[in-house]
């Protein structure tokens, strides 16, 4: 039997990633909450800038738990639930706090899926391209 061990999210990783994420909103001038959950789904690390809209939040958490329940960028799947889209009723379909805004990724470690990282309070792009920018720097 060959197994293969992938070291999970630690609290560190998830200290670093918000850290990478407000510094990149910050030098944009955004102010941003980050919110970081392990492969189950769990609050790893979570951080709302002051100066961000309180809505933010809830959309970064709402971001981060879509991009790990589908394994997939948020912005990867906005035109999947529109209207003519094939996940149309998806959004609705589900009881969770699922949200296709651009701003939630996966984070991967040997190919598993490990976490997730949301962003919330910038525009959609910036958002993603503060995740981005956050994963970058942990795979370092």
């Amino acid at each position: 039997m060959n197994v293969t061990t992938v070291t999970p999210l630690t609290t560190a990783d998830a200290e670093a990633l918000i850290s990478a994420a407000r510094a990149a909103a910050e030098a944009a001038g955004v102010a941003v909450s980050v919110t970081v959950l392990d492969a189950g789904g769990h609050l790893l690390a979570f951080r709302r800038d002051d100066r961000a809209v309180l809505i933010s939040g809830e959309t970064s958490t709402r971001k981060a738990y879509t991009a790990l329940q589908l394994n997939a960028p948020t912005a990867d799947l906005v035109d999947l639930v529109k209207p003519d889209g094939p996940f149309h009723s998806l959004p609705t379909a589900l009881d969770r706090p699922l949200l296709f805004i651009g701003g939630g990724l996966p984070i991967h470690r040997d190919g598993r899926l490990i976490g997730a990282i949301g962003l919330g309070g910038g525009a959609p792009e910036q958002d993603h391209g503060f995740a981005t920018t956050a994963l970058e720097e942990l795979a370092g």
